[in-house]
């Protein structure tokens, strides 16, 4: 909900060549309660200044020597990338308002103004390009919450899929590898059992933050679900890497972690598959990195393995 404090609280330019009309324009909104006022007479500079500034209004003459109001709104929709453009033009031609509404200007004020007018339209305005944002802003976040994981805020299984569909494109269209890491913690559930619940969600938080700090940047760190992490590495040139790079996930792993005041240690087992050796597709490439986890768990833990070569229902009988 917006509230009448947000709407004067909200940032306005007011662009006009002439000096009067400024000056009369930010005596009336500073009168009315609005505290974040600029202007400028410079329709140059209009740009820039919302570059920099992302005004959420931006009251603009039509008519200005130079550049007019038509080649400003033109250079601020390059700006907005959602083409929303918080614009309230003024003009004293009344043949320009449905040219200007055209453009994207999404309201107008005549001269000479009216000013209890210029103040209504102001605030309406405001209040709804305010709502927009606030719209946006819970839309990025509802599609924020159905691609990561709450509890780690890693990529979740929706995520990693994409991206891993993304990497296993560019592996094939450049000729080149990549690989998927299968992470399991051992002994974490005897942490929930011991410290309980709340530690083991502070334990998983602490691995996600080790495990995205010990890839590079464009790999992606993935929560599966419970203990369970994926590795998705975007490029890799030979399977030494791979295992180079598994050998470093299990030692940040099992450094200690600080928690009620006492030390815990956890490790974890790693399972690998590489494309295109071991699948060329997303779900295969999984399906062998779990196997190898398996196997990696089976010969003792914290330590890796790399899928080997063969009939994937084969494995799994074994």
């Amino acid at each position: 909900m917006i509230s009448s404090d947000d709407i004067f609280a909200a940032s306005i330019l007011i662009v006009d060549d002439q000096e009067a009309n400024v000056l009369l324009l930010v005596e009336m909104l500073g009168d009315a309660g609005y505290r974040c006022i600029a202007s400028t007479m410079d329709p140059q500079a209009v740009c820039e200044l919302h570059r920099a500034h992302h005004y959420d209004l931006i009251v603009l003459d039509l008519q200005m020597p130079g550049l007019d109001g038509f080649q400003v709104m033109e250079g601020l929709k390059e700006i907005e990338a959602d083409a929303y453009l918080p614009v309230l033009v003024m003009t004293a031609e009344p043949d320009l308002k449905l040219r200007a509404l055209a453009a994207g200007a999404k309201d107008f004020i005549s001269k000479p103004f009216d000013l209890m007018e210029a103040r209504m339209r102001i605030h309406n305005l405001l209040e709804v390009r305010l709502l927009y944002q606030q719209l946006e802003d819970y839309s990025r976040a509802l599609e924020s919450l159905a691609l990561h994981d709450s509890l780690t805020g890693l990529p979740n299984r929706r995520l990693l899929f994409d991206r891993l569909e993304l990497s296993i494109a560019h592996a094939h269209r450049n000729k080149s590898t990549m690989a998927v890491m299968y992470l399991d913690l051992d002994g974490f559930k005897q942490i929930n059992d011991t410290l309980g619940h709340d530690a083991g969600d502070a334990l998983l938080r602490m691995v996600a933050a080790r495990l995205e700090a010990a890839v590079r940047q464009e790999d992606t760190v993935a929560r599966m679900g419970g203990d369970e992490f994926v590795i998705g590495l975007w490029e890799i040139s030979h399977a030494d890497a791979v295992a180079r790079l598994a050998s470093k996930v299990i030692q940040a792993v099992s450094q200690p972690y600080r928690m009620q005041e006492r030390s815990v240690s956890v490790t974890a087992s790693v399972g690998v598959g590489i494309y295109p050796q071991h699948g060329e597709d997303v779900e295969t490439l999984l399906k062998r990195a779990d196997l190898a986890l398996h196997e990696a768990k089976r010969s003792g833990k914290n330590d890796y393995r790399i899928a080997a070569h063969g009939d994937l229902s084969a494995m799994a009988r074994g």
